[in-house]
C-alpha cells in the first residue's frame, strides 16, 4: 500500500512537471509571436478632424487616396525595415495626397503625416483580428485630430478578403498558427486572448 502511495506520488509529480513545461513552452511561443507582430507590422491611423459627418466622411476619402498612393508605390517592398524607409522618404507624398483631397473638399484645413509608434488597443477588421499592443504606425491627423480614428495595417498587406490575408501574412513569415490566431480560427481563441494579454501588458508599462 505505501509502495503504491509512493509511485502514485511520483506519478503525479512528473505529470504535474511535464504541464509545467508544456504550458512554458507553448507560452513562450505565444510570447514570440507577440514579438513577430510587434517587428513585422506597420499599422495605418487616420484621425478625423472631428466627429461631423462631413468630417468622418473625409477621413474615409483621406484614407481611400493613401492607400491608393501606397498600393501603386510599395508593390516592390518586401520588409518591415524597408516598408518603414519608404513610408519615411515619402511622408511629403503622402502628405499631398492627402491635402487634396481637403482641398477638393474646399476645407482649409492640414493634414500631419508621420511614422511613429503608438499604443493600439484590440482591434478586430472583416477577415482577422489584432491583439493589442505596442506598434510602429503611419499616423495621419486631419486638422485638431478630434474625431473618432480609421485603422488598419500599411504593411503588410493584411486588411484583405480571408484567402489573400492568409497568403500576405504567411508570405510575410507568419507562422501557420500565428495567422490561425490572427483569422479568427475559432479553436485558437485562447491563443489569441494570451497575445492580447501581452499586448495590454506592453500598452500599460509604455505608459
Amino acid at each position: 500500500m505505501v509502495w503504491t502511495v509512493f509511485f502514485m506520488f511520483k506519478l503525479l509529480k512528473l505529470l504535474l512537471v511535464a504541464a509545467l513545461i508544456l504550458g512554458a513552452f507553448r507560452l513562450g511561443t505565444v510570447v514570440r509571436d507577440s514579438q513577430v507582430l510587434r517587428d513585422e507590422i506597420i499599422r495605418l491611423h487616420v484621425v478625423g478632424a472631428s466627429d461631423s459627418e462631413e468630417d468622418q466622411a473625409v477621413k474615409l476619402q483621406v484614407r481611400d487616396a493613401v492607400i491608393d498612393l501606397l498600393e501603386k508605390t510599395m508593390t516592390e517592398v518586401e520588409s518591415k525595415v524597408d516598408a518603414k524607409a519608404f513610408l519615411q522618404a515619402h511622408l511629403d507624398e503622402i502628405v499631398n495626397a492627402a491635402n487634396a483631397v481637403l482641398d477638393q473638399a474646399g476645407l482649409e484645413e492640414r493634414v500631419t503625416v508621420t511614422l511613429t509608434e503608438e499604443e493600439f488597443d484590440t482591434r478586430e477588421y472583416d477577415t482577422f483580428s489584432l491583439p493589442a499592443g505596442i506598434y510602429d504606425s503611419l499616423r495621419i491627423v486631419i486638422g485638431e485630430g478630434e474625431g473618432r480614428n480609421w485603422w488598419c495595417v500599411v504593411f503588410p498587406s493584411l486588411c484583405l478578403p480571408k484567402e489573400s490575408f492568409e497568403a500576405e501574412a504567411v508570405g510575410s513569415g507568419f507562422s501557420d498558427t500565428l495567422t490561425d490566431t490572427l483569422g479568427n480560427n475559432g479553436e485558437y481563441e485562447i491563443r489569441f486572448w494570451v497575445l492580447d494579454q501581452i499586448g495590454k501588458i506592453r500598452n500599460w508599462f509604455h505608459r
